[in-house]
C-alpha cells in the first residue's frame, strides 16, 4: 500500500497519491547544476527536460524506449519524505533493446548531443565535439555487453555530490541490494503531462503515476522503507556482497530486520566482497569511489560510516588470512584518518596529534611519508600512532 492508502494494482506496484506525485513534480522540475570541468560553463538542467529530449531523439533514431523510470534514493524520497536516507544522484532508467554495439555508441551519442541544448546562450557550439562534452560534463561512463548483462551509464557531473545518472537498460540480473532501494517510478505518464500546454498539476488534476518494486513485494519494501529496516533476497546475487550499501545503511539509523539472522548476513557480504575485490588496489579504489559518490559534503557521517565498516569487516571476515585482513583495517583506518584531517577540525583540550606512516601497500599522493593529523576528535586506539 502506497503513503496514504492508495490502491493497490499488483503485490509488486501501487498507485501513487498526490502527496507523493508532488514530491515528484518537484524533483522533475528543480534545476540541478551539471558542472564543467576547467572553462567550460555549469549548465542547469532539470531532470524532466532532459529526460524527456534524450526518450524522443533515440526513438526519432530508430531505439525504442519501453518506458523510463526514476530510481534510487531519489524514488525512496518521492515515496517517503522523511526516511533519514538523504537523496543525492538523481536515477533515471531508460528500459531500451541495445541489441548491437552500435546501439551503445548511439546511446552515448545522444546524450552527449542533447548537453549542447543546455549550455548558456552565445556559448559557440560549432567546434564543441562529442569528446569535448564528454571530457567536460561526464563523471562517469560505463558501458556492460556481457550476457545476460546489456546496459549502460552516463553520469553527469556535479560538485555537491548530485550527479544526473542516465541508465540505458536491455537486460540486468541484479536491479537492488536491498528492499529500500529496489523501487522504480514509471515517469511516462508525468512526462506526458508536462507536454499539454498550461496543464498545471494539482490535487485534483495529475497524472496517474505507478510506483514497482523490484523487490518483488511493494507494500513490503515500503514498510521497510518508513520503519528504516534493512532486508534483502538472494544476497548471493549482489555484486561486492551490497557490504558498501549495508554500513551505508546502518550509519543512516537503518537496522537489519532479522536480528541475529544479518550476523551470518554480514559475513556472507565480507566473504562475497572480499571474492570480488580481492586485490588491496581494488578495494580502495572502490571504497573512494563510493565515499566520493555518496558522502560528498558528510564529512563527519563519511568518518562514522568507514567507524561501521571497519567493524562490520573486523567482526564478520573469516574468509582472509590474518595478513589481508590487516591489510584491509589498515586500509579503512588509513582512510578514516584522512577525513579526519579533511575535515579541518580546530583541536581543543581532547584533541591529539598522531603521526602515522602509510602501509607500504597504499599509494596515495595526498600523503608524505609521514602523515600528521591534529583533529578535535580522539583519534580511533586501532591507528598505530608513534
Amino acid at each position: 500500500m502506497a503513503e496514504g492508502g492508495s490502491s493497490t494494482e499488483t503485490e509488486c506496484s501501487s498507485l501513487l497519491t498526490w502527496d507523493q506525485v508532488s514530491r515528484l513534480n518537484e524533483v522533475l522540475t528543480e534545476a540541478v547544476p551539471v558542472h564543467g570541468r576547467g572553462n567550460f560553463p555549469t549548465l542547469q538542467v532539470r531532470l524532466k527536460d532532459i529526460v524527456r529530449k534524450v526518450r524522443d531523439r533515440l526513438e526519432a533514431r530508430g531505439l525504442a524506449v519501453r518506458d523510463v523510470r526514476l530510481n534510487g534514493s531519489t524514488a525512496s524520497h518521492v515515496l517517503v519524505e522523511d526516511n533519514g536516507w538523504s537523496y543525492k544522484d538523481l536515477d533515471v532508467i531508460f528500459r531500451v533493446g541495445l541489441p548491437r554495439e552500435a546501439d551503445f555508441q548511439l546511446v552515448k551519442e545522444v546524450v552527449l548531443g542533447t548537453l549542447l541544448d543546455f549550455l548558456p546562450g552565445g556559448v559557440n557550439t560549432e567546434k564543441i565535439t562529442p569528446a569535448t562534452l564528454k571530457e567536460a560534463y561526464v563523471q562517469k561512463l560505463v558501458k556492460v555487453s556481457a550476457e545476460p548483462d546489456r546496459w549502460s551509464l552516463i553520469s553527469l557531473c556535479n560538485n555537491d555530490g548530485r550527479n544526473v545518472e542516465l541508465k540505458f537498460v536491455d537486460s540486468i540480473r541484479r536491479q537492488f541490494e536491498f528492499s529500500v532501494d529496489s523501487f522504480h517510478i514509471v515517469l511516462d505518464p508525468v512526462l506526458s503531462h508536462y507536454e499539454l500546454a498550461g496543464a498545471a498539476m494539482t490535487a485534483l488534476s495529475h497524472p496517474a503515476v505507478v510506483g514497482e518494486s523490484v523487490y518483488g513485494d511493494f507494500g513490503a519494501a515500503l514498510e521497510h522503507l518508513r520503519n528504516k529496516v534493512i532486508a534483502t533476497r538472494r544476497p548471493e546475487e549482489i555484486r561486492g556482497g551490497g557490504l558498501l550499501k549495508y554500513c551505508n545503511l546502518l550509519v543512516r539509523g537503518f537496522r537489519p530486520g532479522d536480528g541475529d539472522g544479518f550476523r551470518g548476513l554480514e559475513r556472507y557480504m565480507c566473504s562475497r566482497f572480499f571474492i570480488d575485490f580481492p586485490d588491496i588496489g581494488e578495494q580502495q579504489r572502490k571504497l573512494d569511489s563510493y565515499l566520493q559518490s555518496h558522502f560528498a559534503g558528510e564529512g563527519q557521517r563519511r568518518y562514522d560510516y568507514l567507524m561501521v565498516l571497519r567493524r562490520v569487516v573486523n567482526e564478520s571476515t573469516v574468509c582472509l588470512m590474518g595478513h589481508e585482513r590487516r591489510q584491509t583495517l589498515s586500509l579503512i583506518s588509513l582512510t578514516a584518518l584522512r577525513v579526519l584531517a579533511e575535515q579541518n577540525a580546530i583541536p581543543d583540550a581532547s584533541s591529539v596529534t598522531c603521526y602515522y606512516q602509510p602501509a607500504p601497500y597504499v599509494r596515495d599522493m595526498n600523503f608524505s611519508n609521514y602523515y600528521v593529523a591534529s583533529c578535535s576528535q580522539p583519534i580511533p586506539t586501532w591507528l598505530p600512532c608513534n
